[in-house]
């Protein structure tokens, strides 16, 4: 994933030993060095901090949520990210903000807190649908149908399942329309 945009701003001036150890530390974390890369990224944090570098302070405290997330300390991860929400927030930066958000939610899904996962997932379809991106609202009522199936609400999914055929009809994509129809009868058909 790419850093945060509020990172976007191009310094050209020589780099810090922060900068070094981020970027370093993306190396770790791309090679697959969870351990070495977490280090890194709490050492560039450590400095972004000493140098009041507010977007790097929000790109390291959000690999360090990432690392959590994977290691599935989803208390740590979820401090992270809190963070960097409030960075983001204090930027005006709402993009990074929904990015964050789509993050949290997953975390929330996938450490069996279904009903804040599902209401998150519930505000993000809306933003999508604010933002008229069909693609966006597809993929998120699709993972949003798994997380109603893992909270036990068939019925639930089988309307993610049915709106997303919805969506896809209205685009005339009918073979993946009727393919969500049928899931979503599948669903709730008697046993």
């Amino acid at each position: 994933m790419k850093d945060l945009r509020l990172h976007n701003q191009e310094q050209k001036q020589e780099k810090s030993q922060a900068r070094l150890d981020y970027e370093k530390a993306l190396e770790f974390q791309k090679n697959k060095e969870a351990a070495q890369a977490a280090n890194m990224f709490h050492n560039a944090l450590i400095g972004f901090e000493q140098e009041k570098d507010i977007n790097g302070i929000a790109n390291a405290t959000d690999k360090l949520g990432d690392i959590c997330a994977e290691r599935r300390e989803f208390d740590k991860a979820l401090q992270h990210y809190d963070r960097v929400i409030s960075i983001c927030q204090d930027q005006g930066d709402s993009i990074s903000v929904f990015s964050i958000d789509k993050k949290k939610a997953k975390l929330h899904a996938d450490c069996g807190k279904h009903e804040q996962a599902i209401n998150m997932y519930l505000d993000i379809l809306d933003q999508y649908q604010a933002m008229r991106n069909p693609q966006g609202a597809v993929d998120t009522l699709e993972i949003l149908a798994q997380v109603y199936l893992d909270a036990g609400k068939r019925e639930k999914a089988a309307d993610c399942y049915r709106t997303v055929a919805s969506i896809h009809e209205k685009y005339k994509h009918r073979r993946h329309a009727e393919d969500f129809m049928k899931r979503a009868d599948e669903l709730v058909a008697p046993a």
